[in-house]
């Protein structure tokens, strides 16, 4: 797993935001704090990351996916 290219996939989708990624095999650990996940709901949050992952996910790149989406506010 590339896991450079992926931050900076999610860096270049989410500017400003706190990214921490983990990865161990094809399992994909993530927390992103952004202002973009600002009115919506976990899963239209996740929808938004899943989109920018979907071609790893599909070649069988990334297997696994754990993720924590929040916005400022609420990792206070």
């Amino acid at each position: 797993m590339d896991v450079s290219a992926i931050e900076a996939s999610l860096r270049d989708a989410f500017p400003q935001s706190e990214l921490e990624l983990q990865a161990e095999g094809n399992k994909l650990g993530l927390r992103i704090v952004s202002d973009a996940f600002s009115g919506l709901n976990r899963v239209k949050r996740q929808q938004k990351i899943y989109a920018l992952l979907d071609d790893r996910i599909k070649s069988g790149e990334i297997h696994a996916v754990t993720m924590v989406t929040q916005t400022p506010e609420e990792a206070g």
